[in-house]
C-alpha cells in the first residue's frame, strides 16, 4: 500500500516501508522509539512476543532512517525459516516503496563447479587477470589502429609510436598464452566479458533469492555468486546470516561489497538470544589430529630441501603425540571423557584438559613431549615454511600445473599450535580436547580447541563499529544481563507482551513433582507426569505439542502416553527430518508431537491456528552441565563479578530463555487461541516459599507471571475441557467427557 493511500493519523515516514493496512499500537510505539534511537545512533533491545510483527517494526524504520541519512540496513538470523520470512517482509515492502534489497549466501552454496573456497579465489584471480590483459589488449590494437592510421599520411612520430605499441602487443600475446595456460572459471569470465545491466534490472525490479540467482545464472552461463557480489553497492537492504557478520574477516569483505564503511551500517539482528552461542561458535579454534598428520606428511617431503621442516616436525609431532597421549588418557572410568573407546561415536565428545590452578593437560603434556632448541623458534619455523609452501601451491594451481588448490596443513598446524599456547590460559579461553570416530574407517582421531566463553570477546566491535543495531527477540529480558554479555553501551530497551486478547490463552503451572534428575526415573513421578499429558491432549481441541529436556525424555514419555490418547502421536528424534515430521504433524487435526526443547522445532518454526492448540514444558530443562559449560559459568563468574553470575547468566536465563521461546510457538494472531502448560512444581507461584532456591517462577518478566495459574495435576482436565469450550473449539461431536 503507498503512503498516500494510508490513513490521514498514520503520518510517520517510515510507514511508507510498513506494507500492512496498520500497525499494532504496540508496533507503532516500538517504530517510534527504534526510529529516534537510530537517529541517536544508540543500539535497541526489543523483545516482542511471538507473532507481533517484531520484524516490521524493526525493518520500517531503519529502512527509513538509512533512506535519509544513506545507509544500508543489514538484518541477520540464523534460522532458515526466518530467512524465508525476511524475504516474504522485503517483497512487500518493495510492492509498495521500491528498494534495492539482495539476500546473500555463502560461496560454497552458490558455486556452478563446486569447488572450494580456496580453489575458487585462485580461479577466480586467474580469470580476471586474464580478461584485464584480454582488454589491454584490445586497447592498445585500437591505438595501433589510429597510429597506423596517421603514421599513412605521413605522421613519423606516430610511426615510432606504433612500433613501440607492436611490441607490447606481441608480449602481450606471449602474456595471454601462458595465462589461458592457466586454471580459469569459465563462468566468472562471461561475467566479465558481457555487458550484465539486464541482470541488475532483473535484481532489483522485485526481492530474489539466491536460488534465483543461481538459476539465472545456470541459465546464462554466468557466475551468480560474483554476480551478486557486484551489484550490491548501496543498497538499501541486505540480508545474510549470522556468519556475515560475527567473523571479523568476512564482515570486512560483506561491508566491502556494499560499499559501505561499518559507520554507514544499520545491523538488525533476528532471534537475537542466538547471538551469545553464535559468537562463541564464530570464535573457537581447532585442529584436528588428522591435520597434524597432513601436515608431518607434507613436511617429510620437505626435509632435504629446506632446514626448516626438521624444526617444524619437531614442534608439530610433540604436539600431535600430546594429543594423543592426552586424549587416550582421558577415555575410560578414570577420566572425564567417554567411558571407553567403543563408548566414542561418529560425533565429537570432549575430553577436557582444562585445569583450575596450572596449565591444562595438553599444553603441559607437550612441554614434557617437546626437546629441542626452543618451541618459539621451531614455531616460527613452521609458520614461515607454511606460508611458503601455501604460496607455493596457490601458484602452482594459478598456473595449471595442478588442478586443484592444495591447502598448506603445516600453516594451519602451526598457526594453531602458536594460539594454543599463546592464548589457552587467557580470560574466556577454554582449552579442550574432542574425540570422534571416522565413519569410513571405524578409527577414533582426536582434535585440540580453543572454546571462547565470552560473547563480548566477539561481538562488542562489531557493535562499537557499525551505526547502530536493533537486536530483537521474544526472549531478550533480562535486558541488563544480555547488554552486559554482547558488550552493548546503555542500549534502548522495550518489551512488549502479548497485545492479543488474554481471555483466548491460558497458562498453567502444574504442580507435579519437580523432575530433578534424582527422581525422573521413579515410576510414581513418571505416572503423574505421563497423566498430566495424556489429559491435555485428550481434552484438547486440536492438536499438542510436548518439549522435554533432551530426546531421550522425549521418547520415554512418548511411549507412555502413547497407550493412553487416542491421536496419533508422534516422537521427533535427533538425526532425522524435523521439518517432514512438522509437515505431518500439522497435517493431522488431532495429533501430539513428543520433541526436545533443545531441538530445532523450539524456536523459529510457527505453528499457526489449528497447528498446535495446546504447548506443554516438562520439567526444567537444564542443558547438560558438562566441563565446557562450567568453564563457561567459571568466565562469567570471573568477567562480570556478580554473584552467581556464572549460574545465572552461563545457565538458569538460557533455559527459561528456551522455555519462553517453546511456549510461543502457539498463539500467533489476534484470533489465535490455545493452552500453555508449565509441568513442575518449580514453576508454580507457591515454589517460591516452597522450594526457594530451587523455584524459577521469579525468572520469568512479571507480566509473564501474572498469567501463569498454578493448578492441581487432576484438576488439569477440567481446565482444558473449560477453557476450549469457551472457545468454542468443539465440533459437532462436542466435547470429550472428563
Amino acid at each position: 500500500m503507498a503512503a498516500s493511500d494510508r490513513d490521514a493519523d498514520t503520518d510517520a515516514e517510515y510507514l511508507r516501508f510498513f506494507p500492512k493496512p496498520s500497525p499494532y499500537e504496540n508496533q507503532r510505539e516500538a517504530m517510534d522509539r527504534i526510529r529516534d534511537a537510530l537517529d541517536n545512533e544508540r543500539d535497541v533491545l526489543f523483545e516482542g512476543a511471538c507473532g507481533t510483527g517484531k520484524t516490521l517494526a524493526s525493518l520500517a524504520p531503519a529502512l527509513d532512517h538509512a533512506r535519509e541519512e544513506d545507509k544500508t540496513v543489514v538484518i541477520t538470523t540464523n534460522v532458515h525459516q526466518q530467512m524465508r520470512q525476511f524475504v516474504r517482509d522485503a517483497r512487500e515492502i518493495h510492492a509498495g516503496e521500491p528498494i534495492r534489497a539482495v539476500v546473500f549466501r555463502g560461496k560454497g552454496s552458490m558455486c556452478h563447479i563446486d569447488v572450494d573456497y580456496q580453489e575458487c579465489q585462485v580461479l577466480r584471480d586467474n580469470t580476471y587477470e586474464l580478461a584485464e590483459t584480454e582488454r589491454d589488449k584490445r586497447q592498445l590494437e585500437r591505438q595501433q589502429e589510429e597510429l597506423l592510421d596517421a603514421a599513412r599520411e605521413g605522421d613519423d612520430d606516430a610511426a615510432e609510436a606504433r612500433s613501440a605499441i607492436v611490441d607490447e602487443l606481441e608480449a602481450l600475446d606471449e602474456e595471454l598464452d601462458d595465462l589461458r595456460e592457466q586454471n580459469v572459471c569459465e563462468r566468472y569470465y562471461e561475467n566479465l566479458t558481457t555487458e550484465n545491466d539486464e541482470f541488475v534490472s532483473w535484481l532489483y525490479d522485485d526481492v530474489r533469492t539466491p536460488d534465483d540467482v543461481y538459476d539465472y545464472a545456470e541459465e546464462n552461463g554466468l557466475c551468480g555468486y560474483e554476480l551478486l557480489k557486484d551489484a550490491m553497492e548501496g543498497v538499501d537492504l541486505a540480508v545474510c546470516n549470522y556468519h556475515h557478520l560475527l567473523d571479523p574477516g568476512i564482515r570486512a569483505q560483506f561491508f566491502r561489497w556494499l560499499d559501505r564503511d561499518p559507520e554507514d551500517v544499520v545491523v538488525v539482528f533476528d532471534e537475537a538470544h542466538n547471538v551469545e552461542d553464535a559468537a562463541r561458535d564464530h570464535a573457537s579454534r581447532a585442529l584436528t589430529e588428522q591435520t597434524l598428520e597432513e601436515a608431518l606428511n607434507e613436511l617429510a617431503g620437505e626435509t632435504e630441501t629446506d632446514a626448516r621442516a626438521e624444526y617444524a616436525e619437531n614442534v608439530l609431532g610433540a604436539f600431535r603425540d600430546a594429543l594423543v597421549e592426552t586424549y587416550e588418557g582421558g577415555i575410560g572410568p578414570h577420566g572425564d571423557g567417554p567411558r571407553s573407546f567403543d563408548a566414542v561415536g561418529e560425533n565429537w565428545a570432549d575430553v577436557p584438559v582444562a585445569n583450575d590452578e596450572k596449565r591444562d593437560d595438553l599444553t603441559l603434556a607437550f612441554l614434557g613431549a617437546y626437546e629441542g632448541r626452543g618451541i618459539g623458534k621451531d614455531l616460527d619455523a613452521a609458520i614461515s615454511l607454511g606460508e611458503d609452501l601455501d604460496e607455493a601451491y596457490e601458484d602452482a594451481y594459478r598456473n595449471g600445473e595442478a588442478t586443484t588448490r592444495e591447502e598448506c596443513q603445516t600453516l594451519q598446524a602451526a598457526t594453531f599450535v602458536d594460539a594454543y599456547l599463546t592464548d589457552g590460559d587467557a580470560l574466556g579461553q577454554y582449552p579442550t580436547a574432542a574425540v570422534r570416530r571416522d565413519a569410513g574407517t571405524n578409527e577414533v582421531y582426536g582434535r585440540a580447541e580453543l572454546y571462547t566463553c565470552i560473547p563480548r570477546d566477539v561481538t562488542a566491535d562489531l557493535f562499537d563499529a557499525v551505526h547502530a543495531s536493533v537486536l530483537m527477540s521474544a526472549t531478550l529480558r533480562p535486558f541488563d544481563v544480555t547488554g552486559e554479555i554482547l558488550g552493548l553501551e546503555d542500549p534502548v530497551t522495550m518489551a512488549y507482551g502479548l497485545e492479543f486478547p488474554e481471555e483466548r490463552r491460558r497458562t498453567f503451572a502444574l504442580d507435579t513433582e519437580p523432575l530433578f534428575s534424582s527422581n525422573r526415573d521413579d515410576p510414581e513421578v513418571q505416572d503423574e507426569v505421563a497423566g498430566v499429558l495424556a489429559d491435555a491432549a485428550a481434552f484438547t481441541a486440536g492438536s499438542s505439542l510436548f518439549f522435554f529436556p533432551s530426546y531421550g525424555e522425549a521418547e520415554r514419555y512418548h511411549g507412555l502416553v502413547e497407550r493412553e490418547v487416542e491421536g496419533t502421536c508422534y516422537l521427533d528424534r535427533a538425526g532425522e527430518s524435523a521439518e517432514e515430521l512438522r509437515e505431518r504433524f500439522v497435517a493431522d487435526d488431532s495429533g501430539v508431537l513428543f520433541t526436545s526443547l533443545w531441538g530445532t522445532l523450539a524456536e523459529g518454526v510457527s505453528f499457526d491456528g489449528d497447528d498446535a492448540r495446546t504447548v506443554a514444558v516438562v520439567g526444567v530443562p537444564y542443558p547438560r552441565l558438562d566441563a565446557r559449560a562450567e568453564a563457561v559459568q567459571d568466565a562469567y563468574d570471573e568477567a562480570f563479578a556478580k554473584p552467581d553470575a556464572g549460574w545465572r547468566y552461563g545457565v538458569e536465563i538460557p533455559t527459561i530463555r528456551k522455555t519462553r521461546q517453546a511456549l510461543g510457538r502457539v498463539i500467533r494472531s489476534p484470533d489465535d487461541y490455545g493452552v500453555r502448560m508449565l509441568v513442575d512444581r518449580r514453576y508454580t507461584a507457591a515454589s517460591r516459599t516452597r522450594m526457594r532456591k530451587y523455584s524459577v517462577n521469579d525468572a520469568f518478566p512479571a507480566e509473564e507471571r501474572a498469567e501463569m495459574v498454578d493448578i492441581d495435576p487432576e484438576k488439569l482436565k477440567f481446565a482444558v475441557l473449560n477453557f476450549y469450550g469457551d472457545m468454542e473449539a468443539w465440533g459437532p461431536e462436542g466435547p470429550p467427557a472428563p
